[in-house]
């Protein structure tokens, strides 16, 4: 009895001079005091969209080709706000986003000046010219880089113009009928428009956007100009 005392003391004392480290590696990992935070899923560009859109357009128009249907060096200033719609769809993978966008504006551009154009060989003149656009469609691609919701990117593809010139007599002088034999005139000039733009995302869905265009018929003496514009879009998509 008294042997086993001994040997039941002498192990708890060897067993007390074992550091406590030893005990501690031997025992499971305790969980973390705190769940790991969670990540927010990056912004998504991806998807259809429709919009609003509206800016100041400037530039130069040629009054006269649009009733005679001739090129000449005859050019007049033009000015005026635009406003329309816009509809696209665009995919991002990484941070390419590709697209394409259309829209359709009514458009104030307008401007007089007065001329002196001259009609197999003749000098007409002086006369008053009124032109302006009245509305503009563009069908462009879209080729942006993403930086979370912020967007920026390049644009291009083709442009529609609706024209319209009317000439008057500036000192009472006959001019249609004679050497003209129209005084107004319409017509809808086809070209490119080129430009790019900055959009931000301020919601999954909605972004607001701020672009330059340059939009010029197929012949820049016939009709060119730059337009600065804001745009709001929602999309059709999203995280």
């Amino acid at each position: 009895m008294r042997k086993t005392l001994l040997n039941t003391v002498a192990a708890i004392v060897a067993l007390s001079a074992i550091p406590a480290s030893t005990w501690a590696a031997d025992l499971p990992a305790r969980p973390p005091a705190y769940a790991p935070p969670v990540v927010a899923p990056s912004y998504n560009w991806t998807g259809i969209y429709l919009g609003v859109n509206g800016g100041w357009g400037w530039g130069k128009q040629d009054p006269l080709n649009i009733i005679t249907n001739r090129f000449d060096s005859v050019s007049i200033d033009m000015s005026g706000g635009v406003v329309g719609g816009t509809a696209g769809a665009q995919i991002q993978s990484g941070r390419v986003v590709i697209g394409f966008e259309a829209d359709l504006d009514w458009a104030n551009l307008t401007g007089s000046s007065l001329i002196y154009p001259s009609v197999a060989g003749a000098l007409i003149g002086p006369v008053n010219a009124s032109t302006n656009i009245s509305w503009e469609s563009t069908v462009r691609a879209r080729l942006g880089y993403a930086v979370d919701n912020m967007l920026f990117y390049m644009t291009g593809g083709l442009a529609i113009l609706g024209a319209k010139t009317t000439l008057t007599t500036a000192s009472g002088g006959q001019v249609c009928g004679t050497i003209l034999n129209n005084c107004t005139g319409a017509s809808r000039q086809v070209g490119a428009a080129l430009g790019g733009g900055v959009e931000y995302g301020f919601t999954p869905n909605w972004s607001a956007k701020l672009e330059y265009l340059y939009i010029g018929a197929v012949s820049l003496s016939t009709s060119s100009h730059s337009e600065v514009r804001a745009g709001l879009n929602y999309r059709f998509g999203g995280p």
